[in-house]
């Protein structure tokens, strides 16, 4: 009996000592990979390339701008707010790009925590406390927006990633 013990525990030491960690340029790459991504399916979408992301629209305020010094923690606020934006689009594919950023937001948690950064869990649910009301008014312009401000902040991001962002 000890010695079935025995054995199970060296053959479960022997496989855990050849586990290795993910280097982390390998994590930053694939954040850049999904970005790219969720960029190309956004572009996908046809209708989203008719206004300019700059537009200031009564009502959309709360939809995040631009900021080209974004820390970790901005830019998980920043997708927290647009995962919800996005979930609540009617338009196809809408799932599959709230999906994604749920998981950029996820590789965003794995560099913040490689530079010791302790990330919180951003919400973005005081933002949003209008916005069943701003969709039932303008749904389209809404959409065309909140995407258009997505992809700008996601190229943003991308170029931050590259110089490396703070906590």
């Amino acid at each position: 009996m000890r010695w079935g013990c025995l054995c199970r525990f060296l053959w479960l030491w022997a496989c855990l000592s050849y586990t290795q960690a993910v280097p982390i340029q390998r994590v930053q790459d694939d954040t850049k990979t999904l970005i790219k991504t969720i960029i190309t399916r956004i572009n996908g979408l046809s209708h989203t390339q008719s206004v300019s992301p700059k537009q200031r629209i009564a009502g959309l305020d709360f939809i995040p701008g631009f900021d080209h010094d974004l820390s970790f923690s901005k830019m998980d606020e920043i997708l927290a707010i647009y995962q919800q934006i996005v979930i609540s689009l009617p338009s196809g594919n809408m799932i599959q790009i709230s999906n994604d950023l749920e998981n950029l937001r996820a590789l965003l948690h794995l560099l913040a925590a490689s530079q010791s950064c302790h990330l919180p869990w951003a919400s973005g649910l005081e933002t949003l406390a209008n916005l069943g009301d701003v969709l039932e008014a303008s749904l389209y312009s809404t959409e065309v927006v909140a995407l258009s401000r997505l992809q700008r902040s996601l190229q943003d991001m991308l170029q931050q990633l590259d110089l490396g962002p703070s906590c």
